[in-house]
């Protein structure tokens, strides 16, 4: 399925290993990892392409349907299922309403959806005109080519999905020192993605430089690692060396229409895109009082809130409702994107990994 400007497989749940750890070797094997062109597996030799959705029927009470996300490192064998990914989270209806899962409701279905990884609930809607799913519409997202039928998306908590809270270092701006840099002032914020957020002109970056430009930078890359290290400290998460979080995403006041321009790295890539609960975050980031986005984002009046999210090859628009008694509390957030189905069939892996199975 491609969910949003992700991509990758997904399976029942009950068509994998119970175990976490033949589990993982099994997502490992279909995806070709480690390896950094995953020449033997389906991965795309990318963050974004090298993601696993796991979907069951939900037992929780007013829930539909379980969705585990995996993040499958490229060039290392690990199997990252801490944070969430709103991208996939898009697939994650169409294709339990493809396999039979599910059945749809009318000509839309709306479905809620508890993502284990964060334990977060979600509302969302897709297209289903004569019982099926339909792809073909006029939603357009920045990052993927053509239009597609849209698919709504409204998270109902989002707030400190693995950190300790919205705020986990307590402060809405922090200060810490990095080597070469000296001290620098970062926003520690999760709601919905761990990000550590820094204005680019404090490391000497404009914040629009182009993917292949930051990617190319290697002294911006080992400092922002560095910065990395330190503040994943900070917000409670330990040693985050092998982790795929938090993520780092520098900003800039925007260039164009949008509120904020941002470059993200997830985390030691630059995101073509920005990733849609990296997007929630950076626009609740932009709503909060004194955060580094504070003098460069452009906010609109009112409790509801369009923030538009510009990144390398658009902008990301995100609808955050604001607690009229608390304006530093987002009550809400809602956004749109869109999935298709690629291929249905097998993966077939080495008898080794799982003796007498495909995947």
């Amino acid at each position: 399925m491609r969910g949003g400007t992700s991509r990758g497989p997904f399976f029942l749940e009950d068509d994998l290993p119970t175990d976490v750890e033949t589990r993982d070797r099994v997502l490992l094997a279909v995806m070709g990892s480690p390896d950094r062109r995953q020449i033997d597996g389906l991965g795309g030799a990318h963050p974004l392409t090298s993601k696993v959705g796991i979907v069951r029927r939900s037992t929780t009470p007013g829930v539909d349907l379980d969705f585990l996300f995996a993040q499958v490192m490229v060039e290392q064998a690990i199997v990252d299922t801490t944070p969430n990914c709103g991208n996939m989270l898009a697939a994650v209806v169409p294709f339990a309403l493809e396999t039979g899962l599910l059945q749809a409701q009318g000509e839309t279905t709306t479905l809620r959806v508890l993502t284990l990884n964060t334990d977060m609930q979600s509302d969302i809607t897709v297209q289903t005109p004569g019982g099926r799913v339909s792809y073909d519409g006029e939603a357009r997202i920045d990052g993927v080519p053509g239009t597609s039928a849209p698919i709504r998306i409204s998270f109902l908590d989002t707030a400190g999905s693995v950190c300790s809270g919205l705020l986990p270092t307590g402060r809405v701006l922090d200060a810490v020192n990095v080597e070469g840099i000296g001290t620098l002032q970062i926003t520690c914020i999760d709601n919905g993605m761990p990000l550590v957020m820094m204005r680019a002109i404090d490391l000497g970056r404009t914040g629009y430089e182009s993917v292949a430009e930051m990617n190319a930078d290697a002294l911006l890359k080992s400092r922002l690692e560095a910065l990395r290290l330190k503040a994943g400290v900070l917000m409670g998460l330990g040693d985050v060396t092998n982790k795929t979080y938090p993520k780092m995403c520098l900003v800039a006041p925007p260039k164009d229409d949008g509120s904020i321009a941002t470059r993200c790295f997830i985390p030691h890539v630059c995101h073509d895109a920005i990733g849609v609960l990296a997007a929630v975050t950076v626009g609740t980031a932009c709503v909060l009082d004194g955060s580094v986005t504070a003098g460069i984002a452009r906010v609109p009046q009112g409790n509801r809130k369009a923030i538009s999210v510009e990144h390398p090859t658009g902008e990301f628009t995100v609808e955050l409702d604001i607690d009229p008694a608390n304006p530093q509390n987002v009550t809400r957030a809602a956004l749109l994107r869109t999935a298709r189905l690629l291929m249905r069939g097998e993966a077939t892996i080495p008898a080794s990994i799982w003796k007498g199975r495909t995947a």
